[in-house]
């Protein structure tokens, strides 16, 4: 016998027991003579009750039926209880075969089919967290914000760890002007796992700040980002835009701070350097000095500039020399000074000067590719080309994308009879020349004047 059935048995013998107690208070009312017929029902066969008349009953008589019918209903044994927890055993049955079905589904990529599944399950239980989270982010995919911001809502009020949910709902938020949407982005950015679903999150997040006005925070997320997915197209978009925009700020607010400063002399100077214009950047650094003569870097910047200008000017490297002079004695020791001190001993032949200085560099920084490219040229002067090879391979380790560092590595293995290693760093230089060809394309293209412009000489404007 099960324990369902011992609970029927006992519960209809207490049953019996009560309708005895009750049998015997009828008889003593009816041979008292105080009664009066009220109605006439049927009594189960489980009690052993033929049909018979009711008689008005005490109250204390009337409360014990209505308590037993009470206990009957909530008692565990009962029919009605029976049938909830079966209801109860099956709901959860129906859950699990619903979400296997809605998994399998998207494994075959039939979303729609999973779509319904997962339904079944929130009709079921609506508040089931992986149906919920599921139909989210299938309307998000779809295009259906709305649909997604109210599954993604009930999904995390029962599990607010939810991290890609909540992400994708700070975006559904962004597109509807939502407030919310810059504390759901901030909260999910930083702990997303994919590198592909957090920089598309992260772009989110920028161009919220972007629209703030929030610069510095836009680019903190965006180094965050570029630190994960260097090459993407869309980040160096946004990151250059960035840089330029704020590049242009800073630079309007020393033109209106200091127009006349040494250091506005010199942000003239090097735009005039990136545009090709050495001559006009060399008087603009000029000024710069001359306003400031004390002022850090300025001095290696126009020695640079007078040792890449023309060789139409014989003292251009008597007054680099000089002003890397004066670089040295105010920016103190520097490695680049020294290798640009190198460069000019070289230039004037001066082989064991130009040795100490490269060597100098060398010691003041490993690393420094101009100081590596000095001590391998001069190992190559002094036919060595396994020493020359072994500083180059450090040059190009430090500086992927220096031409001349590939370019010599080339010819020291092919001292070296390395005929393959050869060709690999002459196919890297001619592969990085063609790219810094593309690139200062594009930079003309950028910088072309518009053909109306060109045009218009003295005679065309008096025209």
């Amino acid at each position: 016998m099960t324990i369902r059935n011992v609970g029927y048995e006992v519960l209809g013998r207490a049953i019996t027991w009560a309708v005895q107690i009750l049998e015997k208070e009828r008889k003593r009312l009816q041979e008292s003579c105080c009664y009066s017929l009220i109605m006439k029902r049927s009594v189960s066969n489980r009690m052993d009750l033929h049909r018979r008349e009711m008689v008005v009953l005490p109250k204390w008589a009337v409360q014990l039926l209505c308590l037993l019918g009470f206990v009957a209903a909530l008692s565990p044994f009962s029919p009605w209880t029976f049938l909830v927890a079966q209801q109860s055993e099956v709901a959860p049955a129906k859950v699990q075969t619903h979400l296997r079905a809605a998994q399998m589904a998207l494994g075959r990529n039939q979303t729609t089919e999973a779509e319904n599944e997962f339904r079944a399950v929130i009709a079921l239980v609506p508040n089931n967290v992986e149906a919920n989270a599921n139909l989210g982010v299938l309307a998000f995919f779809r295009g259906s914000c709305p649909d997604a911001d109210r599954y993604l809502r009930t999904a995390l009020v029962s599990n607010p760890s939810l991290d890609k949910q909540r992400a994708l709902l700070g975006i559904c938020e962004k597109r509807a002007g939502n407030p919310a949407a810059l504390d759901d982005l901030q909260r999910s950015f930083a702990r997303l796992p994919d590198p592909n679903m957090r920089v598309r999150v992260g772009m989110e997040l920028s161009d919220l700040y972007y629209q703030q006005g929030n610069l510095e925070e836009v680019l903190s997320v965006i180094h965050s980002l570029l630190a994960v997915k260097p090459d993407d197209v869309d980040l160096l978009f946004f990151a250059q835009r960035i840089y330029s925009e704020m590049a242009d700020a800073t630079l309007n607010r020393l033109a209106v701070l200091a127009p006349e400063s040494a250091r506005m002399q010199q942000v003239i100077a090097e735009h005039l350097v990136n545009a090709g214009d050495l001559p006009d950047a060399i008087i603009h650094y000029r000024k710069a000095t001359g306003i400031d003569p004390r002022l850090p870097g300025m001095h290696f910047e126009l020695a640079e500039a007078l040792m890449q200008s023309p060789r139409s000017n014989p003292n251009a490297l008597a007054e680099a020399e000089k002003e890397l002079q004066v670089a040295l004695e105010i920016d103190g020791d520097s490695a680049k000074v020294e290798a640009k001190l190198g460069e000019i001993a070289y230039q004037r032949s001066s082989e064991i000067s130009a040795l100490k200085f490269y060597e100098r560099a060398y010691q003041l920084n490993p690393k420094s590719p101009d100081a590596l490219l000095g001590l391998a040229l001069i190992e190559m002067q002094r036919k060595r080309p396994q020493q020359a090879a072994h500083y180059l391979r450090s040059a190009v380790e430090v500086d992927p994308l220096n031409a001349a560092a590939h370019y010599r590595l080339a010819l020291a293995y092919r001292e070296l009879h390395q005929m393959d290693a050869m060709k690999q760093q002459m196919q890297l230089f001619q592969n990085i020349k063609q790219t810094e060809a593309r690139v200062v394309s594009l930079y003309q293209e950028m910088h072309k004047t518009p053909a109306s412009s060109r045009d218009e000489g003295p005679d065309t404007q008096k025209k």
